[in-house]
């Protein structure tokens, strides 16, 4: 078998990461949601080398800027109407806004510049040969 290029073995990695995170968190709360759940079929996809791994990658992504987006213009408008109460927590730990929207940005940017990588490509087209 021959092993994905490495940034899709960096972002399969990462995929794997998500997708315990989600099944955990399906476990802990029973609340199943496919911002994060969505990432199994594309990691299912791209392990499989499958003819429509490379579809569902960017289409995933596209959901993910998508949902990134409307956080993010939430996030103005409540900053903007009351800044006081627009804050970020997990745990008890304060989280700075901007710190996460460019977290958010590098990874979208990542995960978009492996989708469209030509190594990425040729790797799932491959599998068609």
């Amino acid at each position: 078998m021959k092993l994905p290029p490495m940034p899709l073995l960096l972002l399969l990695v990462l995929y794997v990461l998500l997708t315990a995170l989600a099944i955990g968190r399906l476990i802990v709360t029973g609340a199943p949601d496919m911002f994060t759940l969505g990432v199994i079929p594309v990691l299912i996809g791209i392990l499989l080398r499958s003819f429509w791994a490379l579809w569902a990658l960017r289409i995933y992504i596209a959901v993910q800027t998508l949902g990134f987006a409307a956080l993010g213009v939430t996030a103005i408008l409540a900053t903007r109407i009351s800044p006081e109460d627009a804050r970020l927590f997990i745990g008890k730990t304060e989280l700075p806004i901007p710190v996460v929207a460019l977290c958010a940005a590098l990874l979208l940017g990542f995960q978009w510049w492996v989708a469209f990588h030509r190594s990425t490509r040729n790797y799932l087209e491959q599998a068609k040969a």
